[in-house]
């Protein structure tokens, strides 16, 4: 018998009232700093991820025995990254009031701040780990205070001190560092003192909503990215850092800023899918 073409993240097939786990993607980038393209991220990692395995040698687990809704793209509007923030914040709502794992497909990192506007209003205590090459906590940019060069702040203007806790930070301006000294934890460079963070977090039950930022990793092994950042952390070091994070009580969670048109090997995608399929299964593990 003739199917529709739904085209799903490899093995994410579960139907919505029997997931745990409910993808959706916010193919945004209207506020792009340098080079844009990451609004096709999304679409490119459900392609390419027919060319994975479904079955993870790194946790002996398989997306086959998950249950994982991937409920596609979301129609964004690119004219206001307020009724863009809006539509995002409804989904992950939906998801959450229906005791569901929110994972959110970027696009660029401002579609975090929907996420975490509907997270922190089921979970007030909230706390934010954040993977990232930048700090995002710039106040404005270019008289906009609603930029991917922003969302962390406007993070912290939802949650306050010391609920923000980031790794692999090297870029920013000065402020933005002073600023994360005053109200946020900031690890610089690498995963150092997350198995710290983690286990604090764990040993207190804090809901946690995890944001990964794929130019954490070095441009040398994920160039497809709109602002790569030199200094990164390997592969395999992203992968041991996820696998502690969902050691915690995860929420809620964002994979964003694969600009898969910037890389035409397709290694960047290609790595992009495996960082989702892991972050799925650790997640997965915990539920």
């Amino acid at each position: 018998m003739l199917k529709p073409n739904i085209e799903t993240f490899i093995g994410c097939e579960s139907d919505y009232a029997d997931a745990a786990i409910v993808l959706y993607g916010a193919p945004f980038d209207s506020t792009t700093s340098f080079r844009p393209g990451a609004r096709f991220g999304p679409s490119a990692m459900r392609h390419e991820s027919f060319g994975l395995e479904t079955y993870s040698p790194y946790q002996d687990a398989d997306l086959t025995d998950c249950r994982i809704f991937d409920s596609g793209d979301m129609e964004l509007c690119f004219g206001s990254a307020e009724a863009a923030l809006r539509d995002i914040e409804t989904r992950a709502a939906e998801i959450l009031q229906d005791g569901k794992l929110p994972l959110l497909l970027g696009g660029e990192h401002l579609v975090t701040l929907g996420a975490v506007r509907a997270a922190v209003q089921q979970y007030p205590n909230l706390h934010i780990i954040h993977f990232d090459a930048h700090a995002d906590l710039r106040d404005e940019y270019l008289g906009a205070t609603l930029s991917h060069a922003c969302v962390l702040r406007r993070c912290h203007d939802l949650l306050g001190d010391g609920r923000i806790h980031q790794f692999c930070i090297r870029s920013g301006d000065r402020e933005e560092f002073r600023f994360a000294q005053a109200h946020t934890e900031l690890h610089p460079f690498c995963f150092d003192g997350l198995e710290q963070t983690i286990s604090s977090l764990r040993e207190r039950d804090v809901p946690v909503y995890f944001t990964i930022d794929l130019d954490c990793l070095d441009p040398s092994a994920f160039p497809g990215t709109g602002t790569p950042e030199a200094g990164g952390v390997s592969f395999i070091q992203l992968l041991d850092a996820i696998r502690t994070v969902c050691t915690a009580r995860i929420i809620g969670a964002d994979v964003n800023e694969l600009a898969p048109m910037l890389d035409s090997s397709g290694v960047s995608t290609a790595t992009a899918c495996k960082v989702l399929r892991e972050l799925l299964l650790a997640l997965d593990s915990k539920i």
